[in-house]
């Protein structure tokens, strides 16, 4: 009898493999500094993932939470929120108005069965087209190693019905003062500029 090499099973038909993971992540940038810092990218052929989807605010303060929990509900992996560097708003303190923000919705997400991680605050000037460019890639590949969200909002809370005004005036207020960066550092691991790592940032007066 003559032997025979084993031949390995076709695959069954219709059998398809999986496609990469490519998560989806919701960008608010500021009008001034973050949203001209990705036309500046985009301008310079800079490559970054495509995975953003940028819309624009007039500034990082206008960010009303419920923008992110929306994006969440709607099929977001991730939030992106960007804006001047601390010091450099074009509205005077309102970046830090976004930071109080940013830090409250992080332990609200968390609550909600989402990892902190999926909410970003970026820094970037409108000269810093790269740095942006570099920290979206970081942004997605972080997300990507996460996972999918599948957030199932409609099961937990009805965002279109929650009301975040306590959430809105207990970050957004003028009587709390400006918030400490932690360490004196910005949430996205870059000291601000002039800034010394371990020196807090104080808003303009």
């Amino acid at each position: 009898m003559s032997a025979q090499a084993s031949v390995a099973p076709a695959p069954a038909e219709g059998a398809a493999q999986a496609a990469p993971f490519e998560p989806v992540i919701i960008g608010f940038t500021c009008n001034w500094c973050s949203y001209r810092a990705a036309d500046l990218a985009g301008t310079a052929r800079t490559k970054y993932a495509p995975n953003v989807r940028l819309i624009r605010l007039m500034c990082s303060g206008r960010l009303d939470p419920t923008f992110v929990l929306k994006a969440f509900s709607e099929g977001a992996d991730a939030v992106l929120v960007t804006g001047c560097h601390p010091g450099e708003c074009h509205y005077i303190e309102q970046n830090y108005k976004a930071l109080r923000r940013f830090q409250l919705l992080r332990r609200t997400i968390e609550a909600l069965g989402i990892e902190p991680e999926r909410l970003q605050l970026v820094w970037a000037s409108a000269a810093e087209g790269v740095r942006l460019a570099n920290e979206i890639t970081r942004v997605t590949e972080d997300v990507r190693a996460l996972g999918p969200l599948n957030w199932p909002a409609g099961e937990i809370i009805d965002i279109d019905g929650v009301d975040l005004e306590a959430a809105w005036e207990a970050t957004g207020g003028d009587e709390a003062g400006p918030p400490e960066i932690p360490d004196g550092v910005a949430p996205d691991g870059v000291a601000p500029d002039g800034v010394a790592a371990g020196q807090s940032v104080e808003a303009p007066r």
